[in-house]
């Protein structure tokens, strides 16, 4: 068994101070499989996003620890945090953060050129493949679709072989065959190209494409499940709002 790839231990997060002060995390200890597809869930509200960030170094924790790999993240220097980010974590957002003057394939292939790292062809040419946009890279976002804008961001995350990509509500701006497209290309890419992904939704059927899913309420893990089913989150995520 590889060791996890992401491991946050008693994460505390506090905004504000004094009478203002709001705790969006208590606590939360949880580690993510390498190799797997994680989903994280929960009530509006319950952290879900905030754990997110602090675990991508996007978010600066007020107590605990993270680890990307065998690296401690918490105390690194925002230069450190940039370099990380860039060289070993992918990100996908609701929104898709494509360059509109530049085509598919530039999007893709822009944030290794940025890190002057050379791209891995056989890997690019097996992440366009998986994710169908042979036909689609020379044209760019606006000759595109919000499902294929959505997989161009899938792409550009994939091919810098990141150690873990999370990925906030993938799917919260396409219609639901374009999502389920995507989620796809999720799912295949762990299958295939041994990818780690960490997935904040609100959507029970995005969750039951990954292979487990840990339910937060009220900035505090309170259980997991695997082998999800769309009925089953939803079930899961009736107990939490009762």
């Amino acid at each position: 068994m590889a060791p996890p790839a992401v491991i946050a231990t008693d994460l505390v997060k506090v905004y504000g101070a004094g009478d203002a002060a709001v705790t969006a995390l208590h606590g939360v200890s949880v580690s993510f499989e390498t190799g797997a597809f994680t989903a994280i869930m929960g009530p509006s509200g319950s952290g879900k996003s905030t754990l997110m960030h602090c675990m991508a170094g996007l978010d600066t924790v007020t107590r605990g620890s993270v680890r990307i790999g065998d690296t401690e993240i918490t105390g690194l220097s925002d230069k450190q945090l940039t370099m990380l980010r860039r060289d070993r974590i992918g990100f996908i957002f609701q929104a898709f953060n494509l360059l509109p003057t530049l085509t598919a394939e530039e999007n893709i292939r822009l944030p290794l050129e940025i890190a002057g790292r050379l791209v891995d062809e056989a890997l690019f040419q097996r992440v366009v493949e998986t994710v169908g946009l042979r036909d689609r890279l020379s044209h760019k976002p606006t000759e595109l679709s919000g499902g294929q804008q959505q997989r161009v961001a899938v792409a550009r995350a994939l091919v810098s072989r990141p150690q873990v990509i999370f990925a906030d509500e993938p799917t919260g701006n396409l219609d639901s065959r374009s999502g389920a497209e995507v989620l796809a290309f999720l799912r295949t890419s762990v299958r295939e190209l041994e990818q780690t992904i960490v997935m904040v939704t609100h959507d029970p059927v995005a969750a039951s494409y990954a292979d487990r899913v840990v339910f937060l309420r009220d900035g505090r893990l309170v259980f997991e499940m695997r082998q999800p089913t769309p009925d089953s989150v939803l079930d899961a995520l009736k107990r939490l709002e009762a």
